[in-house]
């Protein structure tokens, strides 16, 4: 099992992750923050990758700090359990319609974070947190992740569906990219025969 766990400890968060990504989808997340828990269900749930979050933040302020360093815990527990990224099949894409929602994810497990983000809102909150922390989200995650994000809301109305469609999206993209490929099990999957630095 590729399984690994990150705790990150600072003035503004506390913050205990573990993943399996060879799970089921199981989950156990609380981080005071509703909205949030609910996206990182839809995430473990559609990547099938086991996650428990226990966070605990500055929320009386406001959700960035929380928001942001859960991010970087998830990212920094999926680099570790891919450990040299050995037989994985890198890339990952996924379409997701729901309702009158469309939105394309693609990522490739390159260890060259970058994130490219065509969202937008038009509302300022969702529940209780600002729409603006979700592009906050992806950037903390494709950063410790290692991976090149490219998440692109082509259209939909319902703000809720529009940021639910692109977790589910990254979850169904990561879970082809971090799939095993039988064929080349032992290899890591770039012809420099190591993930990251220049193309």
């Amino acid at each position: 099992m590729r399984e690994a766990s990150v705790e990150r400890k600072t003035k503004e968060t506390s913050i205990k992750v573990t993943v399996n990504l060879d799970g089921t989808g199981r989950y156990k997340v609380t981080t005071g923050i509703g909205f949030l828990d609910h996206m990182l269900e839809q995430l473990s749930r559609h990547s099938l990758m086991d996650l428990t979050v226990e966070a605990k933040g500055d929320i009386h302020i406001d959700f960035h700090h929380t928001t942001e360093d859960v991010a970087i815990c998830i990212g920094e527990a999926v680099a570790k359990a891919l450990g040299e990224r050995k037989g994985i099949g890198r890339y990952g894409a996924a379409v997701i319609p729901m309702d009158e929602t469309l939105t394309e994810v693609a990522i490739d497990l390159s260890n060259r974070p970058y994130l490219i983000w065509k969202v937008a809102f038009t509302k300022p909150k969702l529940g209780e947190m600002d729409t603006e922390l979700f592009k906050e989200w992806f950037q903390a995650f494709a950063q410790a992740a290692g991976a090149t994000l490219h998440v692109w809301n082509k259209y939909g109305e319902n703000n809720h569906h529009i940021v639910e469609s692109c977790y589910k999206g990254l979850a169904r993209a990561l879970r082809a990219a971090v799939e095993i490929d039988p064929r080349k099990a032992d290899a890591v999957p770039s012809t420099k025969g190591v993930l990251g630095g220049s193309l």
